[in-house]
């Protein structure tokens, strides 16, 4: 069985990088097909002897702000691979893989992150947030049409889906009218362990951008007296800065080595957004560490409320700061914790891939 893996974009480090990274494991042989590749911005170090790259690795800059290039040139770039020699075809994908041109003898298996969130239920919030400019508001809605026809256009090229959570599912079956399948994105919770004493600090671990939502568990950790770690980079960070005070601290890029000790001596983490998954619940998990989340999204998935962490209903800071008040006097079981972190640990997701792309392909 000849297989090879699609994924948008190498350039950065985030969650669907690390699903690749699970599946360049799963598949050791595999290629791996990407629009662009800079190895400076992955912190996973791929075997470059893998990595297929398109026409736009070319272009000057790309690779570093591919963001800001016509989306056009995108399905065009990906549609130009040459699948023909591969039986399967796994894409990672949250936006173009899933477009890719296959034979018929080919099986195209998607790992859907999401649907495309600027063509569909994200496409106002991407239109207002990423430029101000006149002209980009006027032209942006036109081009976002293109690409959801597109993006529909192409769900359907996919054989079979698989996708991180229940939430995400039910996003493909509204936008795509497609079934998937749920398989539990991988984290690697061995390198997270507890500590006996209890943690000194809250703590959020984020892109510093406006739907994380992060001025929420600043305003109620600053209402509170409590204090706030938050480790994390992004275009919020001025913003962010200008409404924390004194018990607030931002740590900014804080690399992976160092993220260990930094969850096993918090106290709780928040996690204020709405989230596809969220990987950093079960992190906090594993190290022994409750989890405060707002209640949507992936991390009704992820934590277990009055286990391995509690929910606050609404996004508003004083519904933060009743769930706060109420974990500080409840007793965790870091035990528990643990137990419920491991189900999600790389070694499942490698043999559930494994296995469903063995069956799919017989099946084929």
């Amino acid at each position: 069985m000849r297989i090879c893996i699609v994924h948008e974009y190498l350039t950065h480090m985030g969650g669907g990088e690390r699903v690749l990274n699970a599946l360049a494991s799963a598949f050791p042989f595999a290629p791996i097909y990407t629009l662009v590749y800079d190895p400076s911005g992955v912190q996973v170090s791929f075997n470059e002897t893998r990595i297929r790259t398109s026409f736009l690795q070319k272009f000057p800059g790309f690779t570093r702000s591919h963001r800001y290039f016509p989306l056009a040139l995108m399905p065009i770039a990906m549609e130009q691979f040459d699948f023909s020699n591969y039986d399967v075809v796994i894409s990672n994908s949250h936006s173009f893989g899933k477009g890719i041109l296959l034979a018929p003898h080919t099986l195209h298996i998607s790992y859907c992150m999401t649907p495309t969130r600027y063509a569909w239920d994200g496409s106002h919030r991407y239109v207002r947030e990423f430029s101000g400019s006149l002209w980009f508001q006027k032209i942006a809605p036109v081009a976002i049409s293109y690409i959801r026809f597109w993006d529909y256009m192409a769900s359907h090229r996919v054989d079979t889906y698989l996708t991180l959570s229940t939430y995400v599912s039910k996003r493909i079956k509204k936008y795509y009218n497609r079934t998937s399948h749920v398989v539990y994105p991988p984290v690697d919770v061995e390198r997270f362990s507890p500590v006996i004493s209890e943690g000194e600090y809250y703590l959020v671990i984020s892109r510093l951008v406006p739907y994380k939502k992060i001025e929420i568990a600043i305003a109620a950790a600053e209402l509170l007296g409590k204090p706030l770690k938050i480790a994390g980079v992004g275009p919020e960070l001025d913003a962010l800065r200008s409404v924390a005070g004194e018990h607030t601290e931002f740590l900014g890029f804080v690399s992976d080595s160092d993220l260990p000790d930094l969850y096993r001596n918090a106290k709780a983490l928040i996690f204020p957004q709405e989230e596809d998954f969220g990987i950093t619940p079960l992190e906090a998990a594993a190290s022994g560490v409750p989890t405060i989340a707002y209640a949507a999204g992936g991390a009704l998935e992820t934590v277990i409320d009055g286990q391995t962490g509690l929910f606050f209903t609404q996004q508003a800071a004083w519904c933060l700061m009743q769930a706060m008040q109420k974990a500080e006097h409840m007793q965790w079981d870091k035990q528990v914790m643990q137990r419920h972190a491991a189900k999600f640990s790389l070694e499942r997701f490698v043999r559930e891939i494994q296995q469903f792309v063995q069956k799919a392909y017989k099946g084929a």
